[in-house]
Parts: structure tokens; sequence; C-alpha cells
């Protein structure tokens, strides 16, 4: 059986039916769909993802990145993004994973190995290269740890110090030290996202959010949509959106209540909003998404 083919069994005896699921391990999730999807808005974190079976298409502003087995998909910032399942079917549901990766522990590691090289000229948020063997092992090896729950939290942290080893080491270690350098743009925007994501419920400030970044509101807005393709108000705008449909999806919480713990002060203004985005109302959307994993089970 080939590596590939074993990471999706492991991947499988967790993810039994279609749906995300989180693990003992909370920056790692897995994935199952049973059939392909529409275009689909969401974020995808600082981190890495793999797709053992199955195939989906990514949408980065104007760049369409195509993800399937054998391949490493590398987000290098809290991105948003549009993707969809292009191939996977109940027979050959679409099995992946992903793991989320911090700043700190990146630049720390980089540091201990000198890697100082100056970085390659091109940069994209978003990369997808072949998958190294080396990678996918330690990969591998991370998923099965977590059939040994009370080992996690011992052995998990070694095996995410090697992923960022072989990430570093690897194709994907130029796009990782643009945002690792010290005190460059990029990685205040890095750090700067990675806590607008965390804080998108309170009111929106762009004077607060620059001076976090250390760049005038002008620079700081430039940057912003450079990388992520939309406004800093945008980008919470859709934050706030993901999190109430997780909220009214997997805590069966009604449009009103999910509305007003992202931060909305008008429903209907969030109705709006999320018809727009996700194609229809909260309720008719969400009953969709549950039927469809209904039938999958």
């Amino acid at each position: 059986m080939s590596p590939i083919a074993e990471l999706s069994n492991a991947i499988e005896r967790f993810a039994r039916t279609d749906g995300d699921f989180a693990t003992a391990l909370p920056a790692l999730t897995l994935h199952r769909r049973h059939g392909v999807s529409e275009p689909m808005p969401c974020i995808y974190s600082l981190g890495v993802g793999i797709i053992t079976q199955g195939h989906k298409h990514i949408m980065v502003g104007d760049r369409l990145f195509n993800y399937g087995p054998g391949q490493l998909m590398l987000s290098t910032f809290d991105l948003p993004v549009t993707a969809h399942v292009t191939r996977a079917s109940r027979r050959e549901p679409l099995l992946g994973m992903m793991l989320t990766l911090d700043i700190a522990q990146i630049a720390q590691v980089a540091f201990e190995m000198e890697s100082t090289l100056s970085p390659e000229a091109g940069y994209e948020p978003i990369s997808v290269n072949v998958l190294q063997p080396a990678l996918l092992d330690v990969l591998l090896r991370l998923v099965r740890l977590l059939d040994e729950p009370q080992l996690v939290a011992s052995l998990a942290p070694l095996l995410q110090q090697e992923i960022i080893v072989r990430l570093l080491a690897g194709p994907q270690g130029a796009q990782l030290r643009h945002i690792i350098g010290d005190g460059t743009p990029r990685q205040r925007m890095a750090k700067t996202l990675s806590w607008f994501r965390k804080n998108f419920k309170q009111a929106l400030s762009l004077d607060a959010l620059a001076a976090h970044a250390h760049m005038s509101p002008a620079t700081f807005r430039q940057h912003f949509r450079d990388i992520t393709g939309m406004s800093p108000l945008q980008f919470q705008k859709q934050m706030r959106l993901q999190e109430a449909r997780q909220l009214m999806l997997n805590q069966a919480l009604d449009a009103g209540q999910a509305s007003s713990l992202v931060g909305y002060e008008s429903a209907s203004q969030f109705s709006r909003e999320y018809k727009r985005l996700f194609g229809a109302p909260p309720l008719r959307d969400i009953r969709r998404m549950r039927d469809g994993v209904d039938a999958a089970q």
C-alpha cells in the first residue's frame, strides 16, 4: 500500500461521514466530502493542507490552483479563498487534512537551522507543490498518533517541529521565509492578520490595525488588499459570516443568536450579507448543508 493510501486509511478512521473533524491536536483537522460542491468562500489559516483522495480547486484572487493527491498546499497568511470539491463520490470521497502552523515557531526553527538565505523574488500567499516523501511520512505519523491519545501532548510537538523543519528545507521554504524576516512588512502583516482573526468580533478600527502592523493607514490598507484581495472591512465581514455559519451548523443556534455572537447588531443586515456570500438565506443554507451530510450517512 502506498503512503498516500495509508494516510487515506488513517484519516478515514476518524472521518467516517461528511464533515470537518477536530482532533485531540487542536492544530489538526480532518475532512471528508462525498461529492462535488459549489464554489464556497472560506478562510485558510497559516498552515498546510493535504488531499489524499479526490480533487479541489482553490481560487485566490484571480489565481486558480488545482489541488489533489501527491501535492501539498501551503497557506502563509490567514487568507480568504474560494474552494470547491471537483472530484469525489460516495465510493471514493474526498479525504484530507489541514495542519495550522505557528509563525513564532517557524521563526524559531528557521533561526536554529540558520535559515537566513534571502527569500526568492517570487512570492505567493498560497502555493501548491509536490509532496515530498519525507514530509508525507511525518504527516502520516502525526495522524496515526491520534490512535494513542495519551501520547499526543508529548509527541505531537516533536512531529510538528519536524514538519516545520522539512518545510523550511524543502520547496516551500522560500515562501515561509517571506513572512518571518524580522520587521518585514509581510511578517508584520502575518502577525496582524493572525491577531485580526482572533479579534474579528470587535468593532473595526483601521487606525488600530495599522498601528498594530506599525504602518500608516494608507500603507496598511494597500498591503492588506495586495495579500487578501479585499479590504479589512470585507475581510472582517467574511470571518464573521464564516463563524456564524459554523455556530448554526455545529451548535444548532438560530440566525439571530449566531449573528449576535459574531458581532452583528442588525439581524436583517446579517441575513442580507449571509445570502450574498453563501448564495442562500441562513436557514435554507444550513438545511441544505445538513441534508448533504445526512445523505452521506
